[in-house]
């Protein structure tokens, strides 16, 4: 009976050391997997860190897409020829300081157009090409797109000395290039009451959208 009894609890006490075992082990395994979770969370956030720079990525290169789009727009314009401009060319403050041809050209085509730089001027028969005035400010390689019916303005200064000067009524003008070469002359005749003008030295200012001394 003893013997029994003995080996009945040693059985008891090695099945209980069992369960608990398997209870010890049964926790590791959950407590590893609970890190793990951890740790795949962590990955997750960081992979959605990462993919949220690759958004904002996207979104950069989507505002450089519409930037170059509008440039692309203006890069589609073809340079404006004289043709398909009407030129024109007021006298203005004649004889007095601020002496110059107010010159205008209007894009009469059906599409966009640029002109850049400052036109190639002659005043009546002279052969040189003015040059460009040193004292304008804007700048000389930009390009100024004209929708059709679009203006844009340029002047030629007038420095009279009122002695051997030059005399003229009409002039001739050639649009520029990108690269600065000229392009066909065309004949402008000036419009209003003063269309003779006179000279020393002359020079002109690049093309704006708004006028040169208007004022």
């Amino acid at each position: 009976m003893r013997t029994s009894r003995i080996r009945t609890a040693t059985l008891a006490a090695v099945t209980a050391a069992l369960a608990l075992g398997l209870t010890a082990c049964g926790g590791a395994d959950s407590d590893s997997k609970a890190a793990g979770g951890d740790n795949a969370a962590t990955a997750q956030s960081r992979a959605m860190s990462s993919g949220d720079g690759k958004e904002g990525t996207r979104s950069t290169t989507a505002s450089g897409g519409t930037e170059a789009g509008s440039k692309g727009t203006t890069a589609g314009a073809q340079q404006c020829r004289g043709d398909e401009m009407l030129l024109t060319a007021v006298h203005r403050f004649a004889g007095q300081q601020g002496d110059h041809l107010l010159v205008t050209a209007s894009n009469k085509g059906s599409k966009p157009c640029w002109v850049t730089s400052y036109p190639a001027v002659k005043l009546g028969d002279a052969g040189t090409v003015l040059p460009h005035s040193k004292k304008d400010k804007t700048g000389t390689g930009k390009r100024i797109t004209l929708q059709p019916g679009g203006t844009a303005y340029s002047a030629v200064n007038l420095f009279d000395y009122g002695s051997k000067h030059h005399t003229a009524q009409s002039f001739a003008l050639a649009l520029r290039g990108a690269e600065g070469q000229d392009g066909p002359s065309y004949s402008v005749a000036l419009k209003g009451g003063k269309q003779q003008f006179s000279w020393n030295e002359a020079d002109v200012l690049n093309w704006s959208t708004t006028k040169p001394y208007d004022f």
